[in-house]
């Protein structure tokens, strides 16, 4: 059977755990070869790679920082450099901090939270619409907390996240003209070592979601490779929701 993606070269940064090792491995299940990226998980990105090769598929393990746009816009050359292209781009790593607005010590944190969700995601985008072709997909993961905080000490991670929801619409009417579509995915809790679904907020937040749990990260997993397939291939702009619900 012909899968869906069989042949294309995909990038997932922050690809080594959690939300982003599903996506790689669901990529690759549907037939992409596969590049990550991580900061500091060597052994973890080492493991996927081993799972993607595994499968007759090729993959690569690339450190970088996406704190430092040098390095994503360097990622971005070195996958087109050992793949011969890039066909899709899977925008996954993320920080989340949490502190009120009027909270002098949470504004420590605020640098690396904007240079990662925000200016790392601008940039790969950037970068990404340079090198590819017709068919292109861009994803990036975002979080239903952009349109609907719903609590407090959320502001700053909210509009770290809500930039890349308005980027992304004007990404796409720039970008529309080469034939690559770029989307967003807003997320509710996702069961991850960042996030468990047993974390001391967890009922909270289970209680915020008509479905009353977290996703699983193959949840998410499932709609990038939807957005990545040519079955979606007139979605562009757009903010697919994937959040049990949280925003309704």
């Amino acid at each position: 059977m012909t899968k869906t993606l069989d042949g294309k070269i995909a990038l997932v940064t922050g690809g080594s755990r959690g939300i982003g090792a599903a996506i790689a491995r669901e990529l690759s299940d549907q037939g992409a070869h596969v590049a990550i990226s991580y900061a500091s998980s060597a052994d973890k990105a080492d493991a996927i790679v081993k799972e993607i090769e595994a499968k007759g598929l090729k993959s690569v393990a690339f450190k970088a920082d996406s704190a430092d746009t040098a390095q994503v816009k360097k990622l971005i050359a070195d996958v087109v450099a050992k793949f011969g292209r890039l066909d899709i781009l899977v925008n996954n790593a993320g920080l989340f901090h949490y502190g009120l607005v009027t909270d002098s010590t949470h504004e420590d944190d605020l640098d690396d939270l904007y240079a990662v969700n925000t200016d790392a995601v601008m940039t790969g985008i950037r970068e990404a619409g340079r090198v590819m072709g017709e068919g292109g997909r861009i994803i990036s993961i975002s979080t239903g907390l952009s349109t609907r905080t719903g609590a407090v000490g959320l502001a700053d991670y909210a509009a770290s996240k809500a930039a890349i929801d308005g980027f992304t619409r004007g990404a796409a009417h720039d970008l529309g003209g080469k034939g690559i579509t770029v989307n967003v995915i807003g997320t509710g809790p996702v069961n991850t070592e960042m996030n468990p679904e047993d974390g001391p907020i967890s009922d909270w937040l289970k209680g915020q979601t008509p479905l009353g749990r977290y996703a699983r990260v193959e949840e998410i997993s499932a709609a990038v490779a939807f957005l990545a397939s040519p079955r979606a291939s007139y979605i562009t702009g757009s903010v697919m929701a994937v959040d049990g619900g949280i925003g309704a």
